[in-house]
């Protein structure tokens, strides 16, 4: 009786260390320790275009703007989109656009801001042969709501005299522009 106390007690021992053997090789002191962070390179491009082009559409069919660029690259890490050259036309369903551009541009994830980088420049040409030109050092531009807004110093040659300021709210669709400051204008006596 005593040996199979002994046997059962031995054979529990050994279940029993395989048990502690298992469970430190799973919990081993290693796992605790910190793990190194993988550094993201924010300007690591996972894609990129060359002489890119693209169009959007409006519900009922018609041309909402049409854009395009020199070069396109995705930026992984902020999936922003870099611009190089880009030339908008923004039509609003009419046969008159904005025609955007600018030296460099970035893409918002959801495409719908676009800041305008370096020589902005809005021109239009309206029905009666007017033009209307708008430039600034940086604007941003919201394709969809046909708008666009700047802080920074505006320059605008048309209805036959110069306004400048700083700070401009334009709606695109309605061709309405405010000048936020410091307004200064010079124009022609008819």
């Amino acid at each position: 009786m005593l040996s199979k106390k002994i046997r059962n007690f031995l054979l529990f021992g050994v279940i029993a260390a395989i048990f502690l053997a298992v469970g430190y090789w799973n919990i081993s002191p290693e796992r605790f320790l910190d793990k190194p962070v993988v550094q993201v390179d924010a300007g690591a491009i996972d894609y990129y275009a060359t002489n890119a082009y693209s169009v959007q559409f409006l519900p009922d069919g018609k041309v909402q703007y049409e854009m395009t660029a020199d070069k396109v690259e995705h930026l992984k890490a902020s999936e922003v989109t870099l611009l190089t050259n880009p030339d908008m036309n923004l039509y609003r369903g009419t046969e008159f656009p904005w025609h955007v551009t600018s030296l460099r541009g970035e893409v918002n994830p959801d495409g719908t801001q676009v800041e305008l980088i370096d020589s902005v420049r809005i021109a239009r040409t309206d029905e009666q042969k007017r033009d209307t030109i708008i430039t600034s050092s940086r604007m941003t531009v919201f394709p969809q709501q046909q708008y666009a807004q700047t802080e920074q110093d505006v320059r605008i040659d048309g209805a036959g005299g110069v306004s400048t300021g700083k700070g401009m709210k334009a709606y695109l669709k309605e061709s309405r522009i405010h000048l936020l400051s410091n307004v200064r204008g010079q124009y022609e006596a008819r």
